[in-house]
């Protein structure tokens, strides 16, 4: 059936690209793709509606509904800064040149450990990180190609989203802890400081203003972070399949290619340089964007699999144009750095994409996993964290710790994990509230015990799923 959908809605991906096997399996990594979001919204996009529900701020239908339409707005607007920064963890450039069926069970792997291992744990009711998951797919699998192809994953990558996913909670815990003794001290109205006294009651409108207005925080920055991963996943799809399609942005002419290519060649050519290494990068870059607009015109209008080689060049210019604009190693006058900086922007889009289809299917698999599932986490975020019940101060200072967090992770282009950041504010916020014995040990453990096992067995069942995957087709 999904076969079907795809080959009438999406004639590029039909059977003339792709036919028999290679189709099929197209299609069953797409559907995985979807029901990997469909289960982070289980997980994560529940977290962001957890306080407006627990409190009765909006009944649930209506928070998942308004929630859904903030993480919808979330993918559009920011970008795919953090959905690129996940491909660059896999070897592309190793097993594209491979038979399809290669690319195809790094894929699987990913993605059905992803899928078991979250699965697993939203069952039991635990905040677990889909981020964690993923990432650890994504090394388990690679390593289990390099089994086989030599690659690697790209360790310096892994290390820098890892200490992102590191550090986020604790800075979730701190700000909430400090931002709460902070409100208690300035803030009089005794009213925030507590929870619900029945189930059927609502907070006043002020504060339901302000629950509402941190959980649209949550919302967007969720989807501007955590929906990019499966934006990242579905391309990683897309170019393993259909690498002559997707390799470069299809909305990118050659003719404009060709017009960018040229105006950096100029601006290169007319850059004075300081020093005589600065002299020696500003000649590779332009020789080596002249060599690149040569190879645009030579495959223009061409769809084969030499634009994946294309997309390497387009990555490898914009490396050495930043080396030039690094104002650590160069002396470049401002606006040339500025103009040159705008190039690179530019040449960005031409590898670092998703197409509009690719954003609403994972905006809608995300919403729909929250409608599914939300029941379990928002338990969990609002009961079990700590002994006593969620107040509306906790639940809005948690909220908006890990708002400012997820946003300020996305703008560098790393993934966090809301879960955690959001699941540490909330204990931040109750240490806070009454000190250490206001958690619920039991629960923080089982948190912790999950986000030190997922990413260890998420590689190590990526790479047995890449071995059985690999065997048998």
């Amino acid at each position: 059936m999904l076969c079907l959908l795809l080959d009438t809605t999406l004639p590029f991906v039909g059977a003339v690209t792709l036919s028999g096997l290679s189709f099929t399996l197209f299609c069953i990594c797409v559907l995985a793709v979807l029901g990997f979001e469909v289960i982070n919204g289980f997980h994560d996009t529940a977290n962001a509606v957890a306080t407006v529900i627990y409190t009765n701020t909006l009944k649930p239908t209506v928070a998942i509904i308004w929630s859904g339409f903030w993480n919808f707005i979330g993918v559009f607007v920011i970008g795919t800064a953090v959905a690129m920064s996940l491909l660059k963890l896999v070897p592309l450039d190793a097993f594209i040149r491979l038979p399809v069926h290669v690319g195809a069970s790094l894929v699987l792997a990913v993605l059905m450990a992803s899928i078991i291992w979250n699965l697993s744990t939203w069952y039991v009711g635990l905040p677990l990180s889909s981020s964690h998951t993923l990432i650890g797919a994504l090394i388990g699998a690679s390593l289990g190609f390099s089994t086989y192809y030599g690659g690697n994953v790209n360790w310096a990558q892994a290390k820098e989203i890892g200490l992102s996913l590191l550090l986020s909670p604790i800075i979730g815990f701190v700000g909430s802890l400090l931002l709460l003794y902070g409100e208690k001290k300035v803030l009089k109205n005794s009213l925030l400081f507590r929870a619900p006294s029945h189930d059927h009651e609502h907070p006043p409108l002020p504060i339901r203003l302000l629950l509402v207005t941190t959980c649209t925080l949550v919302s967007f920055f969720h989807g501007s972070n955590d929906g990019q991963k499966g934006v990242g996943l579905l391309m990683l799809v897309l170019i393993t399949f259909l690498p002559a399609r997707f390799a470069l942005n299809p909305d990118t002419s050659p003719t404009q290619l060709n017009t960018l290519l040229l105006n950096t060649e100029q601006l290169l050519h007319q850059t004075r340089p300081s020093t005589p290494t600065q002299a020696t990068r500003l000649t590779q870059a332009e020789r080596a964007t002249s060599q690149l607009r040569q190879q645009v015109r030579q495959h223009q209008g061409q769809q084969t699999r030499e634009q994946y080689a294309l997309r390497r060049e387009f990555q490898h210019l914009t490396t050495q144009l930043k080396t030039i604009t690094d104002e650590s190693n160069t002396a470049l006058p401002a606006d040339v750095r500025a103009r040159l900086n705008e190039q690179i922007r530019q040449l960005d889009k031409a590898t670092d994409f998703a197409p509009i289809w690719v954003l609403v299917a994972i905006s809608l698999s995300l919403g729909l996993g929250t409608m599914i599932g939300w029941r379990r986490i928002v338990t969990t975020i609002g009961e079990r964290i700590g002994n006593e019940h969620l107040t509306y101060a906790e639940g809005a200072t948690a909220e908006l710790v890990a708002a400012s967090t997820i946003g300020l992770s996305t703008l560098a282009g790393l993934p966090v994990s809301t879960t955690h950041v959001l699941s540490s504010g909330v204990a931040g916020a109750m240490v806070a509230s009454g000190g250490t014995k206001n958690l619920n040990y039991g629960t923080l453990r089982n948190i912790a015990v999950a986000w030190l096992l997922t990413v260890p067995a998420a590689i190590g069942l990526a790479y047995a799923l890449f071995l059985a995957f690999h065997r048998w087709l």
